[in-house]
């Protein structure tokens, strides 16, 4: 298991380097420069060539490559070009805050989307099984922004139970403060719950679909042994295994359902800090962002590689 380990992280830090790599070319190629931005319309070509220069963006390519990882490995992600402050400390405030949307978030689709899924796959065919299949369908195929804006405009604007905006109302302490930021959480969480609720429950569904068909489910019931026994010991843990691969894929794809999500909603996160970043330019908020979000992906993997030896002993095995 200790080599295994090696080996996962040596190809995580192979994976990171190229996902680094790819962010900083192809955030080169984006049209213009962030100058464009900054620059008064009135200032002159020298201004912006001294400006260019100060960012180090007039060295070739090749050249800044280097120099970003050189600083990365110092542990320096660079000077924001519009926040004028080191991207750590931007990227540190914004952080907590999609940590904790992003964290609720799945634990809430796990804890309800496996349970269903686990009764839908037990009552295949059943009108019950239709039913939720019919709601999976319904997650799978809507469009965040229209589920974001539709759940601002009837609980946020017609019927004004929760706020619309932000994740926080300033000037409360203590435990009325921690009871705003959960009321703020509501409708961004419950947009992505929605939304990615259907995964967990379409694939926890066809593997207990698959799993209640084998060998050894029939020989435990054959054997005598209480249905609840059978279903949560042997055929719950089994089909787990592909859950879990794709709980980890979905962080990844949960990244770029934050990033609408927050900008609808107004929260304060790193996916709305990306969104920002784009239209202004800043090469080393985005490289900032992505190296995290990257990571935080890897991480995932990996701890989804090590969760298989727990549920399979056949991977320990090999």
């Amino acid at each position: 298991m200790l080599g295994y380990i090696f080996r996962r992280l040596f190809r995580g830090l192979i994976t990171l380097i190229i996902a680094v790599s790819i962010t900083f070319l192809i955030l080169r190629l984006m049209p213009g420069d962030p100058t464009t931005i900054m620059l008064d319309p009135r200032m002159n070509e020298a201004a912006r060539q001294r400006l260019l220069k100060e960012f180090g963006l007039t060295k070739p390519l090749f050249t800044q490559y280097l120099l970003y990882f050189k600083q990365l490995l110092k542990g320096d992600l660079g000077y924001s070009f519009i926040y004028k402050t080191p991207v750590s400390e931007v990227i540190l405030s914004r952080l907590p805050w999609t940590l904790l949307l992003m964290g609720l978030t799945q634990i809430v689709t796990m804890f309800i989307g496996i349970p269903l899924g686990v009764f839908a796959g037990y009552r295949k065919g059943s009108a019950w099984d239709q039913l939720i299949n019919a709601f999976t369908i319904f997650g799978i195929s809507v469009f965040i922004p229209w589920l974001g804006i539709t759940l601002l405009y009837f609980f946020g604007y017609r019927i004004p139970i929760f706020p619309i905006g932000g994740a926080y109302t300033p000037g409360l302490n203590g435990t009325e403060l921690y009871l705003n930021v959960i009321k703020h959480l509501v409708l961004p969480v419950l947009t992505l719950t929605l939304i990615y609720l259907a995964n967990y429950v379409l694939y926890m569904r066809a593997s207990m679909v698959d799993v209640l068909s084998e060998d050894y489910i029939r020989t435990a019931r054959a054997k005598g042994a209480n249905e609840n026994k059978v279903l949560w010991k042997h055929a719950v843990k089994n089909a787990l295994i592909p859950t879990v691969t794709m709980a980890g894929l979905l962080i990844g794809r949960m990244v770029s359902g934050a990033v609408l999500t927050e900008t609808i909603f107004s929260y304060p996160g790193v996916g709305r800090m990306i969104y920002e970043a784009v239209g202004q330019q800043d090469y080393p908020i985005l490289q900032g962002a992505f190296l995290i979000l990257a990571l935080s992906v890897i991480i995932m993997n990996i701890i989804t590689d090590l969760l298989y030896a727990f549920l399979d002993p056949r991977v320990k095995l090999d």
